[in-house]
């Protein structure tokens, strides 16, 4: 494969900036512009150990002062021989560099290709290849622990054990099948049944994790909803601590959905501001209640804001029956800081929690996050003292649809073998579930997938 370089600290001035080489050709193209006192060439570097010295191109114009490590094969992230300069962190110092590496042959990385010859070199498996993105991306310090988890081969371990138990069903099967005459323990059912709902077990606790963990990483879309003029903007600027959102005493100012994030403790909300709901004949103002509309349909959490200052309203009870019954919410009664005549005992009749506040003092949002963490306790505790999250939850959506469809033939196997139907038939499923646990680890997976995997990537991962 070619030799690759690339920025691995992004393009932003920083104290330190890092330019990776890997491939073949790293020591050679890059001992052609390193410079230190203690080595004759790179090559002849100790692994893992930084060296000081000076970076400097072709035409012998000092770039920069700088560290050097090298990484040798096998034992590199990639798989690979590996250099890596911890150089200052000026964007122009950093392409300085890269430019002089480019001159030697060596060419620019691609989004994720570190990572992914790390996966094609059996440096880690597919699950700990999107364990790394999920860990960049990480926007909680729960996200962050599950994805080191993961990258620590939590997802991996628990698969290949699947898989391994799988392999042992499969090679007992052809042997009996194949071998009748051959001293092979025969073929009883009872036992490949309780292997077999053992695994099912592990893969029904890991597809559970899965609404959990997208909540994690994702956060919980939240949608604010309310007639018009309620006050849904003003909350949402004060949930965020700054003005986001455009708030006049004009009903139907927003006209499309704004979104932004907040962090609860230890819950991320992904807040999405809406158009009021009401009946109009404004073509625009219509659109932005088909959008409210939809927004509705995929939250995880509706906060429905009421005028405090007027009773309820048919249009307050149009906005109430618009949200799906399983779907978790709360009252938000607003303007606290004005007349309340709202009468709150009607939400107790509707089995509504609810909360009293003013999004334009801010007063009481302090109960609004309280009863938040209450409908997301799994969320708000965070992990224990002294504990992480291990890995163990899912947060990779191709990862669950690949171990809903293994779970699915695992049960139709137990379903043939307590139905006494023929074993090629059981290993028909059997062998669909292994194909599957292989999509997950990367053993049977298409190159459009893994292709697929790895553009979510930055440049220099």
């Amino acid at each position: 494969m070619d030799t690759i370089a690339a920025i691995a600290t992004g393009g932003v001035v920083s104290a330190v900036g890092i330019v990776r080489v890997s491939g073949s050709e790293a020591l050679t193209a890059s001992d052609n512009f390193f410079q230190t006192d203690v080595l004759g060439t790179l090559t002849d570097a100790v692994s893992k150990k930084m060296y000081y010295g000076e970076f400097r191109n072709n035409n012998n114009d000092l770039l920069d002062i700088c560290l050097c490590s090298v990484s040798r094969a096998p034992h590199s992230y990639t798989g690979e021989d590996t250099v890596e300069f911890f150089c200052h962190g000026s964007p122009v110092v950093l392409s300085a560099v890269l430019d002089a590496l480019f001159s030697e042959g060596v060419r620019q990385a691609l989004p994720g290709e570190f990572t992914k010859r790390a996966f094609l070199n059996g440096r880690m498996d597919l699950t700990q290849a999107e364990a790394v993105i999920d860990l960049i991306e990480s926007e909680t310090i729960g996200a962050a622990q599950n994805a080191v988890g993961q990258l620590h081969g939590a997802i991996g371990v628990k698969m290949d054990s699947v898989y391994n138990r799988l392999i042992d069903i499969t090679a007992h099967f052809h042997a009996v099948i194949d071998y009748p005459d051959e001293d092979i323990d025969e073929f009883k059912s009872d036992n490949y049944i309780n292997t077999l709902q053992s695994i099912s077990d592990d893969l029904l606790r890991l597809l559970e994790s899965h609404d959990r963990g997208k909540i994690l990483r994702n956060g919980i879309p939240t949608v604010i909803i309310g007639r018009p003029n309620t006050g849904k903007s003003s909350l949402l600027n004060a949930m965020l601590g700054y003005d986001r959102a455009i708030v006049t005493d004009i009903a139907g100012t927003t006209r499309d959905t704004v979104e932004e994030k907040v962090m609860i403790g230890n819950i991320l909300l992904r807040l999405i501001d809406t158009a009021g709901l009401r009946k109009t004949d404004d073509s625009i103002e219509s659109l932005g209640v088909e959008r409210t509309l939809a927004a509705i349909s995929g939250a995880g959490l509706v906060i429905i804001v009421f005028d405090g200052t007027e009773p309820l309203k048919s249009e307050d009870y149009d906005v109430l029956r618009s949200i799906p019954p399983d779907v978790p919410k709360i009252a938000v009664v607003n303007k606290s800081d004005l007349n309340i005549v709202l009468d709150s005992s009607e939400f107790n009749d509707l089995n509504l929690k609810y909360c009293t506040l003013s999004a334009l003092s801010g007063e009481g949002l302090n109960t609004l996050d309280d009863e938040i963490r209450k409908l997301f306790p799994d969320q708000a505790a965070g992990p224990a003292h002294g504990q992480s999250l291990q890995g163990e939850w899912i947060t990779n959506s191709r990862q669950a649809e690949a171990v809903s469809r293994a779970l699915f033939n695992i049960k139709a196997a137990i379903s043939s073998l307590t139905a006494a139907v023929t074993p090629d038939a059981v290993l028909t499923d059997i062998e669909a579930a292994m194909i599957a646990i292989g999509e997950i680890t990367g053993k049977t997976v298409r190159e459009d997938i893994i292709s697929g995997i790895f553009d979510r990537f930055c440049v220099g991962k």
